[in-house]
């Protein structure tokens, strides 16, 4: 067995960090060598090791069972918390595809399945051209699509499928992650995206609860 999801949101804050550290989770306790990664993060801040990194690669690389290089995991870090090509153009750094691809294939040389976690939704931009839409295209591996469920999911999930389709891109499954616990209609919603989305629903993951994945084998 040898395979790597690319988890995208529908937006930023709609718990891509929480799902991929799920699935990376899921797939060791299936005994699987697993290594999560993240290829562009902001928001990073020195460790006690005087090493750049964000919480949310630290806590990948804390349920990964892989040991690999902190460049080949998150090979662009950012301090500002901001967009990471805004970061990148303040830093006087251009964020390169082929360094990216090159760190993954270092991971998936290593481990049976690698987790990559993307940064917001599918058009957010790398550098001057690209974005990461042109970044799952050159890895070509599917996109688990994690559907921040508020008002205004439909819409939004919709959108980025329509990329996904228009992109020739493989949309593997999907994840209704509720991450408004006040949100109105929160069944109709989610019936309404099991009867437009074609590809399979993975989890169903309620406020703060556990993600449950039905994975095919």
């Amino acid at each position: 067995m040898s395979q790597s999801y690319f988890i995208i949101g529908t937006d930023t804050n709609v718990g891509k960090t929480y799902i991929a550290h799920a699935l990376v989770k899921k797939f060791v306790e299936l005994g699987f060598k697993t290594v999560g990664m993240k290829p562009v993060a902001s928001g990073c801040q020195y460790n006690e090791n005087q090493e750049l990194i964000n919480e949310d690669v630290a806590a990948l690389m804390h349920v990964s069972n892989v040991n690999s290089s902190l460049d080949a995991i998150n090979p662009y870090r950012f301090i500002p918390a901001i967009a990471p090509h805004i970061a990148a153009e303040q830093a006087a750094v251009n964020i390169s595809l082929e360094v990216i691809a090159e760190a993954y294939q270092k991971l998936s040389s290593v481990a049976q399945v690698v987790i990559v976690e993307g940064a917001g939704g599918l058009l957010v931009p790398l550098n001057g051209t690209q974005t990461l839409a042109d970044l799952v295209e050159l890895l070509n591996i599917p996109i688990i699509l994690v559907v921040g469920m508020r008002l205004g999911c439909i819409n939004h999930a919709l959108l980025t499928i329509e990329l996904i389709k228009a992109r020739g891109l493989n949309l593997a499954g999907w994840v209704a992650n509720e991450i408004d616990p006040n949100m109105d209609m929160f069944e109709d919603n989610l019936t309404s995206l099991h009867n437009r989305i074609s590809a399979p629903c993975l989890a169903v993951v309620r406020w703060q609860g556990q993600a449950n994945f039905t994975l095919a084998s």
